[in-house]
């Protein structure tokens, strides 16, 4: 069965109130053809309410519009605009084997029982659940499940792909090891894709672009690494990882430069202006120093397999955390000199 070709969806001013409550701001985006974009925010943030916008569960607030291609979708009901959707708890039929449960919205069109039979095999080939047909849920792993969920999503063959969440439920070995399963399964099946979730890991390694979302608004659109690298919100910049907050007195703004580690460094023309400043844990080198030589002091190492964290003590910046290789010599009470390029420096929340 061959798949039809990707979907261009349109969000154009949708918005949602509800009384005087406002779920989601009026938001306009657009979601290339065969394209997996995540909306990435913590809770309450408007996501889930913009994915049922695109779904058919929810109405838009007068005004706003869904189209896919050139097809406006907005009072199309769900059952008509073909989407398929994957939830975290799987929504499998308990009672259906595997098999059955790929197959059922094949059979719910009445299609050929010998074309739901080719295109369930298919299916089962491609998420690897060869030799589990005839099982039932109960006896399949949560990565199993998952896996029959996306195959049952994509049987019929949707316009667009609608996934909330779908490895909350798992366990993080199992959720990382899925991860990267479901993000190489969705660029074969070359389905435009719309992914909610508030882990930014999980966001990061399966979409090709994130739609980072605060209080009910999109803040930033872009690719991982240009988010992560030149974040255009502090909001960005502090919810895509770790970051370290630089203070910076009224006379190291007057004078243009940072303070850190007893290091006085010029700032970027740029945040000249900025009291505080933000930067990345694995920007922040460290360096051998003299017992007596001021700097930075070695509070606590935490081994976490291929990285090291080290937690440093400043006289100027308090505490501070540094990511560094996992055979990097220093320990608890090691002085060390800190190192870092002002070009990584990022403005932060003021206030």
């Amino acid at each position: 069965m061959k798949n039809p070709e990707p979907t261009c969806v349109s969000i154009s001013g949708c918005a949602k109130t509800y009384g005087a409550s406002v779920a989601l701001e009026p938001t306009t985006l657009v979601v290339e053809p065969g394209e997996v974009l995540a909306l990435l925010g913590p809770s309450g943030c408007g996501k889930t309410t913009l994915l049922r916008i695109v779904a058919g569960l929810v109405a838009p607030d007068p005004g706003g519009r869904i189209a896919f291609n050139d097809e406006d979708v907005s009072d199309t009901p769900i059952e008509k605009r073909g989407v398929g959707m994957m939830f975290q708890h799987y929504a499998l039929f308990p009672q259906m084997t595997v098999e059955a449960n790929i197959g059922y919205g094949l059979r719910v069109r009445g299609l050929p029982v010998a074309q739901i039979r080719q295109r369930v095999g298919e299916l089962v080939d491609l998420v690897r659940l060869n030799g589990l047909e005839q099982r039932r849920p109960a006896a399949l792993s949560g990565g199993q499940r998952q896996r029959v969920a996306l195959a049952r999503a994509v049987a019929v063959q949707p316009r667009v792909l609608l996934l909330d969440e779908p490895l909350t439920a798992l366990d993080a070995q199992l959720k990382e090891t899925l991860r990267d399963e479901l993000a190489l399964l969705l660029r074969e099946l070359r389905i435009t894709a719309i992914h909610v979730t508030h882990d930014q890991h999980e966001a990061m390694a399966m979409a090709d672009r994130l739609a980072v979302m605060q209080r009910g608004r999109i803040v930033q659109v872009g690719d991982a690494e240009s988010l992560y690298r030149q974040p255009a919100h502090p909001f960005v910049a502090e919810f895509l990882g770790r970051v370290n907050r630089l203070e910076r007195s009224a006379a190291d703004i007057a004078s243009g430069v940072l303070r850190v580690g007893d290091q006085v460094l010029p700032c970027p023309p740029a945040l000249a202006r900025s009291t505080r400043l933000l930067l990345r844990p694995e920007d922040l080198r460290l360096q051998p120093s003299d017992a007596n030589e001021p700097g930075a002091r070695v509070a606590r190492r935490v081994f976490l397999g291929e990285r090291l964290q080290i937690f440093l003590h400043t006289e100027d910046q308090g505490s501070l955390v540094c990511e560094t290789a996992k055979d990097s010599p220093h320990r608890p009470g090691d002085r060390v000199r800190l190192a870092l390029d002002p070009s990584h420096l990022m403005a932060a929340t003021e206030g």
